[in-house]
């Protein structure tokens, strides 16, 4: 098959940690390779943000083409809404010399440039939605930056696509909220490079907790530095945000520094910035547990790379952690925005060696059995190939792509 990924703010190429750049680029850029890996003809359309960007970039076996969409600067995805028909216009142009047989959209705005493209072309589109803004409204309430209709465009999209790969049972939950058919979703969920994360034999840094992410409120990484109190030989290592230079002049870092000396834990603290994947691989198999407190996560990729690593996990029990992470077998699920409860559990599992272990070590055998790319690229492209049939294309039909 040929397959366009359609990924508008999220590129494969980003470096990670930024307000915009995280696990959707991660999903991407490895669903691209892995279908790749699989004998299909990949090509990403991402928005092009910087007039130096070429058109095309050929990255691991895939291509990545950037098109116009608003002028070539970043800008934040919730403001990207008024660019959607230029972005829209363009990917019709490209597909109409593509010969694709399938669009993959990511997040609802590259939903609907997809479903306004493909549909004059008579080409399948399968959304992933990676969030919904009926999650993000209830949980951020008036901090909610998503543009007014997006719920309202959600919703429309629920009766428009041909399929939609949800990652998580609680998104199905939400989705069918929405008023999506129970039989056009399909749950696959994210997966995780489990050679990158994998256990190392590197020296361990003993009561090391270890969070990586985007820094932005709703990761809860306020709490877990709060939570750090109750911890009191533990250090705190923060892996994301902007570059490190650029820390001192970041509003959340200056935030979540003022909020460690306010419980006196400021020495405990150490941001490290922006971190490649390799570095947080090697971070994760080097620490005592990494931290994931979410008020909300659609699914959250983070917990299933640390247990990639052999590493367990203390989480919040929310959205697609309910799934990954399984409580008292590979980490600690505690409720959301609860310091205190956090720190408690923190405290108790570095207490623990024998435990930390036990949990590492079937978190490590959950990850490589139900996590792996292979496994989780040839459960998209069996929803792929669904639609594909179900629309008529004679040659994949009669190929049996993946079968």
């Amino acid at each position: 098959m040929k397959i366009a990924l359609i990924s508008e703010h999220a590129s494969p190429l980003a470096a990670l940690g930024g307000a915009d750049a995280g696990g959707q680029n991660v999903y991407v850029a490895a669903l691209a390779r892995s279908l790749v890996e699989r004998g299909h003809e990949v090509v990403v359309f991402t928005r092009r943000d910087s007039a130096t960007l070429p058109p095309r970039v050929a990255v691991h076996g895939y291509l990545v083409e950037h098109l116009a969409a608003g002028p070539p600067v970043p800008i934040p995805k919730d403001d990207l809404l008024p660019h959607i028909p230029e972005l829209t216009e363009n990917l019709f142009g490209r597909l109409c010399q593509g010969g694709f047989d399938v669009v993959h959209a990511h997040f609802w705005m590259s939903g609907l440039a997809a479903t306004a493209a493909a549909r004059r072309l008579g080409l399948p589109v399968v959304q992933t939605f990676h969030a919904l803004g009926t999650v993000k409204r209830r949980h951020q309430g008036a901090k909610d930056t998503s543009p007014l209709d997006r719920i309202a465009l959600e919703r429309r999209l629920c009766t428009e696509l041909d399929h939609v790969v949800a990652t998580c049972a609680d998104e199905v939950t939400e989705l069918r909220r929405l008023g999506l058919p129970a039989e056009r979703v399909t749950v696959v969920p994210c997966g995780v490079d489990t050679e990158l994360f994998r256990p190392r034999p590197t020296p361990r840094l003993d009561d090391t907790l270890l969070v990586v992410g985007r820094l932005v409120e709703r990761k809860g990484v306020a709490d877990i530095v709060a939570a750090l109190a109750a911890v009191p030989d533990a250090r705190l290592l923060i892996a994301g945000g902007p570059t490190r230079e650029e820390l001192g002049e970041d509003p959340e870092v200056h935030r979540l520094a003022g909020i460690a000396r306010e419980h006196d834990v400021a020495d405990r603290v150490r941001f490290l910035g922006a971190v490649r994947q390799h570095e947080v691989a090697r971070l994760m198999a080097a620490s005592s547990a990494v931290v994931c407190a979410p008020w909300y996560e659609p699914f959250g990729i983070v917990p299933v790379e640390a247990m990639a690593a052999g590493r367990p996990v203390v989480g919040t029990a929310v959205g697609g952690l309910l799934d990954t992470v399984d409580g008292g077998v590979t980490g600690d699920l505690v409720p959301p925005r609860n310091p205190h409860q956090l720190g408690e559990t923190m405290r108790r599992l570095l207490a623990d060696p024998e435990r930390r272990e036990a949990y590492g070590l079937a978190g490590r055998a959950k990850a490589v059995r139900r996590y792996r790319w292979p496994r989780i690229a040839a459960g998209v492209e069996q929803v792929y190939l669904a639609q594909v049939r179900r629309t008529g294309n004679p040659v994949v039909a009669a190929a049996g792509v993946g079968s």
